[in-house]
């Protein structure tokens, strides 16, 4: 429960933004959100009682960071992100059923896929500063919280920061904010529409996030814990209830890294063997926490979005520490890592196709360049 509520609280904010942000309206962003606690209770609950491993699911928080990286171009509808969503689920079912198209994904040079992954969340982690400037009085007393709980425990630091978050929401909404609002969860069809250039600018990117940053990190994390991830399995599985969930405006999950940490760690259990009962009971308690997707996308709906986006930047700091370091580790490629790094953070559009492919495109040719230069520079012997 204490996984299950800790993945939800932390970034429910960003994936209902990041929907609204590709052109989602408040009902269609509710249904989003719950069916993506519907799949991440679907998956996690069958794997689990199949595999009796304390496997784990979440959705790809960098990837709905990507969305209100992509919303900001102002060229996605919803229909056209709906059909980026099944494109990406699509290719991880592939994955998984194709090894060698997952070995080629993950062997996107590190460097380049944290880079644009930091490129990517850059923008929401600044959020924070200017929600200091621009609505101090709510603000601040958001960063406090998240400042003094990380110093001291800090797994609640943005959980609890977003309490805060919804305590200054109402006191800035008042009365009204739930008129209008559809408060019970709900289902709302999309028709997908499968835009080259949507799919080119979003599907991409997103599948290339929720791989390598997400999947390959998840599959590491069980592996730290003793636990070995069937990669067809987990692949096949998330990217079919990855598709099924687009179909009512959810992103897409993956293999869970941070919360999976708590449930396949000794905190679940002395016992290796029985830890997944933890996994199991967080699937359920999913099933319990989309009931609140109305009311969640409502609250986030009467926020300053800023405020939201703050709260967002606060979740994924972590994020992007990790992406920097590990762009940045190999000093052989930080000219093309960081050539990757600001292409996308400029958000740039070319064409209609937005920052984070031209990132990865420019950083693979500044690669493939200066190693060039080097071989060249080595004498024949």
């Amino acid at each position: 429960m204490v996984a299950a509520i800790t993945g939800f609280a932390t970034s429910f904010a960003l994936v209902i933004a990041g929907l609204q942000a590709v052109g989602a309206t408040q009902a269609q962003a509710s249904s989003g959100l719950f069916a993506l606690c519907l799949a991440v209770a679907a998956i996690s609950i069958t794997l689990t009682l199949w595999l009796r491993i304390p496997i784990s699911f979440a959705w790809s928080t960098p990837g709905a960071a990507l969305l209100i990286a992509a919303g900001a171009t102002g060229h996605v509808d919803f229909a056209s992100a709906v059909g980026a969503f099944l494109v990406c689920a699509i290719l991880i079912v592939l994955c998984g059923l194709w090894p060698a198209l997952g070995r080629a994904i993950t062997r996107i040079p590190k460097p380049l896929a944290s880079a644009m992954l930091a490129g990517i969340l850059f923008p929401i982690c600044l959020a924070p500063v200017t929600a200091v400037v621009t609505l101090p009085q709510y603000a601040i007393p958001i960063v406090l919280t998240w400042l003094v709980l990380f110093r001291l425990a800090p797994r609640w630091a943005v959980p609890a920061a977003m309490v805060v978050a919804i305590v200054m929401i109402l006191v800035s909404a008042g009365g009204s904010w739930t008129e209008n609002a559809h408060l019970s969860p709900q289902l709302s069809f999309v028709v997908p529409h499968f835009d080259p250039v949507v799919v080119l600018s979003l599907g991409l990117p997103l599948f290339v996030v929720t791989m390598a940053g997400q999947n390959v990190p998840g599959i590491v994390v069980m592996s730290s814990f003793g636990y070995t991830v069937p990669p067809r399995a987990a692949l096949v599985g998330s990217g079919a209830v990855s598709g099924a969930a687009a179909l009512f405006g959810g992103h897409v999950i993956n293999l869970a890294a941070i919360t999976a940490a708590i449930m396949a760690s000794p905190e679940a259990h002395p016992d290796k063997e029985r830890r997944w009962v933890s996994s199991f009971s967080a699937g359920v308690f999913y099933l319990v926490l989309g009931l609140v997707a109305g009311f969640a996308t409502a609250l986030v709906s009467a926020a300053p979005p800023i405020l939201i986006t703050a709260v967002a930047g606060l979740a994924v700091l972590g994020a992007l520490i990790g992406a920097i370091t590990t762009a940045l580790e190999q000093p052989a490629h930080r000219v093309a890592a960081i050539a990757t790094f600001l292409v996308v953070a400029s958000g740039i559009v070319v064409l209609n196709v937005g920052s984070a492919f031209w990132g990865l495109l420019v950083g693979g040719i500044v690669m493939a360049w200066l190693g060039w230069e080097r071989r060249r520079s080595v004498p024949r012997t």
